[in-house]
């Protein structure tokens, strides 16, 4: 079991994010330029999207396929019920909804991470699983919402949502905003293209991966440590935010649900019968948190709710604990569950 751990550890990306981590504790004056962050986020999710979709053009849509892009669309809807019935006890309404949404979503660097941690393994994977993380998206939003609704009541106008806010613009927040409509694009791009289409842009897409990834997760580094002041603002509770919830409590939050998320997600994988690496993606995709989407989405729906609850948690905790210990662990409980 140290092998995974030691692998990992020795990967170049992780190492990147914690110089950027190590940057950001030490008070450096390191910085990557927001432009050229988002230049590297968009670069990686066009990659693997068109990687994605190059796969998915060579690989059969069998019934296995179908079943597993249902599953993951379960996992997503259903994932947010329960985390959210368990913080409702200790947070604000919104705030449980808005984590509930967050742990229900998916991050993309963590797929990403992922995918590059079994390409240096040697360890196939399946196109559609970037069409699964592409559909674990919204229905975690729509959900969070929607709990939130129930239990602060409905505005007379049905299609209303708290504060006046249209359903129609949660539905385009959550299925269209960019990192979803760039990566389910670039997915269908690689798909209609396939190995011709590889074969013109390999330099772009394969090439520069694994520098680019390094370049972003050194950036992300950075913001996580700087995220986790975050964390203690947020015990101090606030109007319409977290009532007297501690920063302990919302750590211990963080690195449990992933865990609990993982094994879910891992038993869905081993009940479909899915290969060494698809399992290890679907259940790294149950155990992440999205930092990006859900956050976007959470300050056009849910006002009410504290960022510095649902955005730290995921980005500062559970982002690097999936990056360092959860993948080798999850991989090494993969196949111990499939040995059995």
């Amino acid at each position: 079991m140290d092998s995974f751990f030691l692998s990992n550890l020795g990967s170049p990306p992780l190492l990147f994010f914690f110089l950027g981590a190590a940057a950001a504790l030490l008070r450096s004056d390191l910085e990557i330029p927001t432009q050229v962050a988002k230049f590297l986020s968009l670069y990686l999710l066009l990659a693997i999207g068109f990687k994605g979709g190059v796969a998915l053009a060579e690989s059969d849509l069998d019934a296995t396929v179908w079943r597993t892009l249902l599953a993951a669309i379960a996992l997503a809807a259903v994932v947010p019920f329960y985390v959210f019935y368990l913080l409702r006890r200790r947070l604000a309404v919104a705030d449980a909804a808005a984590i509930a949404a967050t742990y229900g979503s998916i991050s993309a660097v963590t797929f990403v991470t992922c995918v590059s941690y079994l390409d240096a393994n040697g360890i196939a994977w399946s196109g559609y699983l970037v069409a699964a993380m592409a559909l674990m998206e919204s229905p975690a939003i729509i959900v969070g919402i929607l709990l939130y609704r129930m239990h602060r009541g409905t505005n007379d106008d049905e299609s209303a949502g708290p504060g006046g806010f249209q359903l129609r613009e949660l539905l385009r927040e959550s299925c269209l905003n960019g990192s979803v409509f760039l990566i389910v694009g670039s997915m269908l791009i690689g798909w209609v293209t396939g190995a011709r289409g590889m074969e013109q842009v390999s330099p772009f897409v394969k090439d520069l991966f694994i520098g680019m990834l390094c370049l972003f997760l050194l950036d992300m580094g950075i913001v996580a440590a700087r995220r986790l002041q975050d964390l203690r603002r947020a015990g101090k509770g606030r109007d319409g935010g977290s009532r007297g919830s501690s920063g302990a409590f919302l750590v211990g939050a963080a690195l449990i649900l992933p865990l609990v998320n993982a094994v879910l997600a891992g038993l869905v994988a081993w009940q479909l019968g899915l290969s060494e690496g698809d399992a290890l993606l679907l259940t790294i995709l149950g155990a992440s948190a999205s930092y990006i989407a859900v956050p976007a989405a959470m300050r056009l729906a849910l006002p009410e709710s504290n960022p510095s609850t649902y955005l730290p948690m995921s980005l500062a905790i559970t982002f690097p604990f999936n990056l360092l210990i959860g993948i080798p662990l999850y991989h090494q409980a993969l196949r111990w569950l499939m040995l059995t």
